[in-house]
C-alpha cells in the first residue's frame, strides 16, 4: 500500500474545500435543510457539473470520473467537514455500486450516466430499517432481513400482462421502507424485495423510477419525509402498493451474487462514511481550537490550562487513528481484483473482512468523542441554535443509529475476520449451539474452563 495521495486526489480535495467554504457554511447548512428536498439542489448540481462528484467512483465508459473508493472517500472526508447536506452517500456510495455490479448492460448504459452528472439522485430501500444488515455490517446478508416473506417487508410479485395470460418480466411491489436515505426526493429507487412466497422466498433487487408518471411518482408510491434528529441526513417513509418495479439485471441474479453485490457496496459506503465521519470530527476539533485559543477565563486563555491541552491532545491522536482507518478502509476497498477481473468494468477486488465495518466503528466513536467535547469545552454557547457544534453532535448520534451500534460493527467484523472460530465439538461440551454468536460461544468456552 502506497500512504501518499497523488496531485489528482490532492486537487479533488483542495477544489472540493474551496468550494464548500464559500457555499456551504454552518448557516447556509440550516437553511438548507429547511427546504422541501432537504438540501440546496444549486449546490448540488454545481458539484456534479463541476467536479463531477457523484460520478467519481464510476467508470469513464459509463460517463463517470474513472477513479474509484478512495477518491469518493476523500471527497466525503471534505463533505463531511462543511457537514453538507446531499444526496451524495445515497446515490454515490449505496445505489450505483449495485446497479454498476447487478445490472444488465441496458440498465447501466441508461441510468448511470444521468446518475454521474447529477441528472438523477437514487438510494437503496431496505424494508425494516435494517439497512446495515442488508450491507452486511452489523450480521450476515444471507438471512431474511428484507422481511423474509413475511408481513412488515417488501414483497415482488411478476404481473401479468395487460391482456391476462402468463406473467412475463414486469413486476409490482408491495411493503414499505423506512429510513431511506433522501428517499423524498431520489428519482430511481433500488428496492430490496422478496419474491416466492414464504416457502422458496429469497431476496432480488428491483428498479423503481419514482420520477414516473409526474410529480407525484408513479401510482400506489407514497414517499414521506420522516422528522430525524440530524436534518442534514434527510430520511423518509416509502410505501408501495403494487407499484411497478424493474428487476435489476438482465436475467434472473441468485440469492448468492445479490448478497456478494450488498456485502461489497457495503464495504465501500463504510469506507466513504468512515471518512465522512472524519472529517465532521476535524472541522469540530478544529473549531474547538480555535475557540479555546480564544476564549478568556481567569485572564488567560482557557486553551493554556493543561487539563484542556491533554483533553485536545487526546481527541486529536484520535482523530489521525480512524482518519488512517477510513483511508485504508477505502484503499482496501477499492484493490484491483487479484484474477479474472478482465475488462468488466463492474469486477471489484474482494475488500479485506471488517474493514469497512472497524473503520467506521472508530471514525464513528472518534466522532461521537469528539462532538461531545465541542459542546462541552464551548460552555454555554455550544448548546444554542445558533452554534455549529449541535450539527456535528446530531451527526455522530443519527449515523450511530443508521449503520451502527459500534459494538456489533466491530462483533461482526470479528466474525469475518474469523477471530473466534466456532468449534462443533467444543460447542456441544459447552453448550453452546450453532447458532450462538462468537461472543456467547467464548463466554461458554470460558465458563467451561473454570
Amino acid at each position: 500500500m502506497d500512504a501518499a495521495f497523488t496531485e489528482e486526489q490532492h486537487e479533488i480535495r483542495r477544489t472540493l474545500r474551496e468550494l464548500l467554504h464559500k457555499r456551504c457554511g454552518p448557516d447556509e447548512v440550516k437553511v438548507a435543510v429547511r427546504t422541501p428536498p432537504g438540501y440546496d439542489e444549486q449546490l448540488w448540481h454545481q458539484l456534479a457539473a463541476r467536479l463531477g462528484l457523484p460520478g467519481l467512483a464510476l467508470p469513464t465508459a459509463y460517463g463517470g470520473v474513472g477513479c474509484g473508493p478512495t477518491e469518493l472517500a476523500l471527497a466525503c472526508e471534505e463533505t463531511g467537514r462543511a457537514v453538507l447536506p446531499s444526496p451524495l452517500i445515497a446515490t454515490a456510495a449505496l445505489a450505483a455500486p449495485l446497479i454498476l455490479a447487478l445490472g444488465s448492460e441496458r440498465q447501466r448504459s441508461t441510468l448511470l450516466p444521468a446518475l454521474a452528472t447529477g441528472e438523477l439522485t437514487a438510494t437503496l430501500a431496505v424494508p425494516g430499517g435494517r439497512l446495515a444488515t442488508a450491507l452486511a455490517l452489523t450480521g450476515p446478508n444471507d438471512g431474511d432481513w428484507a422481511g423474509g416473506g413475511r408481513a412488515g417487508g417488501i414483497q415482488a410479485r411478476q404481473a401479468p400482462p395487460d391482456g391476462g395470460g402468463p406473467a412475463t418480466g414486469r413486476w409490482r411491489l408491495y411493503g414499505e421502507a423506512g429510513q431511506v436515505l433522501n428517499g423524498h426526493t431520489a428519482q430511481l429507487l433500488v428496492v430490496a424485495a422478496h419474491t416466492g412466497g414464504f416457502a422458496r422466498s429469497r431476496t432480488r433487487l428491483f428498479l423503481v423510477r419514482a420520477d414516473a408518471g409526474g410529480p407525484a411518482g408513479p401510482p400506489g408510491l407514497l414517499r414521506v419525509r420522516q422528522t430525524a434528529m440530524d436534518e442534514t441526513r434527510p430520511q423518509a417513509r416509502l410505501e408501495l402498493r403494487d407499484v411497478p418495479a424493474e428487476l435489476l439485471g438482465e436475467h434472473d441474479s441468485d440469492a448468492a451474487a445479490v448478497s456478494a453485490a450488498l456485502a461489497a457496496t457495503g464495504a465501500r459506503a463504510a469506507a466513504a462514511l468512515a471518512a465522512e465521519a472524519v472529517g465532521v470530527a476535524d472541522a469540530a476539533l478544529a473549531r474547538t481550537v480555535g475557540y479555546v485559543r480564544e476564549r478568556e477565563q481567569f485572564g488567560r486563555p482557557v486553551g493554556s490550562f493543561q487539563a484542556v491541552q491533554h483533553r485536545l491532545a487526546d481527541l486529536y491522536v484520535t482523530l489521525q487513528a480512524a482518519r488512517s482507518a477510513a483511508y485504508y478502509a477505502a484503499w482496501s476497498a477499492g484493490r484491483e481484483p487479484s484474477s479474472g477481473g478482465g475488462a468488466d468494468p463492474a469486477a471489484y477486488g474482494t475488500p479485506e473482512p471488517g474493514v469497512g465495518g472497524l473503520a467506521l466503528a472508530q471514525a464513528l466513536e472518534t466522532l461521537r468523542a469528539v462532538a461531545a467535547e465541542a459542546v462541552q469545552l464551548h460552555g454555554g454557547i455550544g448548546f444554542t441554535w445558533e452554534h455549529a457544534a449541535h450539527l456535528y453532535f446530531k451527526r455522530a448520534a443519527c449515523d450511530e443509529l443508521l449503520l451502527g451500534p459500534v459494538h456489533r460493527l466491530r462483533a461482526r467484523a470479528a466474525e469475518e475476520a474469523g477471530l473466534f472460530p466456532q468449534d462443533a465439538d467444543a460447542d456441544a461440551d459447552t453448550g453452546a449451539g450453532a447458532g450462538a454468536g462468537p461472543v456467547v460461544a467464548l463466554r461458554a468456552r470460558e465458563g467451561a474452563g473454570a
